[in-house]
């Protein structure tokens, strides 16, 4: 594993890891990860890498993982270094430059989907990713518009787990979620509305998709009426309702325990 060594801060290659910042699309789906975690986890789902910016000591300690990586340039350079690059301080002295996997195809995801209407938060497209992947829900159906799940706050929120799972992106809502029903999915969308019913009373069915809207806005009415059913989680007349990362985590654990007993 040959290293380069980092003294010239304006060298083209390095600019990447200057200006990708989130929500920045580039002609080869480049992005950035930062963080050992992170970056190890996506290495190890296999991701396409370019390149990484690290300290020697991230190097030392994973020699034996990217060794194995090939036509992938490693450039070394002390925290400081880094920061003069970047322009923000690098915390976990590693940050890699990779392009995302290939979309998947509706017809290609599983039975169980989670997906949101835009969101403006990429946090919360991160937090969502996460628990996605923690629950064994396995697709992730996205807007077009709106934060990316590989962008590189909601990559690094979902601790990288956003490789786990099959990304499909859609253009219309609408029009998606009709196409989702005519496969066989029921749509459940989550608001709190009077049409709503509760979380604890639903009919799991063996293939649904969780629509989950906007942090402020929510879902429409029209979106609504889309939809096979509207849910809602019971709580305290006092609160409103969850963060969106947080009612996507308790509604995608319920459909899942639920589902199992269809099984």
């Amino acid at each position: 594993m040959d290293l380069i060594e980092v003294d010239n801060f304006d060298l083209e290659s390095l600019q990447v890891y200057r200006h990708l910042r989130d929500n920045v699309v580039t002609a080869d789906n480049s992005f950035i990860a930062d963080s050992p975690k992170v970056v190890n986890l996506l290495i190890d789902s296999g991701a396409h890498v370019k390149s990484i910016l690290a300290t020697n000591e991230f190097y030392l300690n994973e020699e034996g993982r990217l060794s194995k990586l090939k036509e992938v340039t490693f450039y070394v350079a002390t925290k400081a270094t880094m920061k003069k690059i970047t322009g923000y301080n690098i915390h976990h002295g590693v940050m890699m430059h990779a392009t995302r996997p290939e979309e998947h195809a509706i017809d290609e995801l599983d039975d169980q989907i989670i997906m949101i209407a835009e969101l403006s938060k990429n946090d919360n497209v991160g937090t969502i990713a996460r628990s996605a992947a923690a629950l064994g829900v396995k697709s992730f159906l996205v807007p077009s518009q709106g934060p990316h799940p590989y962008g590189r706050r909601a990559l690094r929120v979902s601790m990288g787990y956003i490789s786990q799972l099959k990304l499909a992106i859609y253009d219309d809502l609408l029009k998606c979620i009709e196409d989702l029903q005519s496969k066989g999915y029921k749509v459940i969308a989550a608001e709190a509305s009077p049409q709503a019913i509760n979380l604890s009373t639903l009919n799991v069915p063996k293939k649904w998709v969780l629509l989950m809207g906007h942090e402020g806005l929510g879902l429409s009415q029209e979106v609504q009426d889309a939809c096979d059913c509207v849910v809602k989680i019971e709580m305290t007349e006092k609160v409103k309702s969850f963060n969106v990362g947080v009612a996507s985590a308790i509604l995608m654990y319920q459909l899942v325990q639920q589902g199992k007993t269809l099984t």
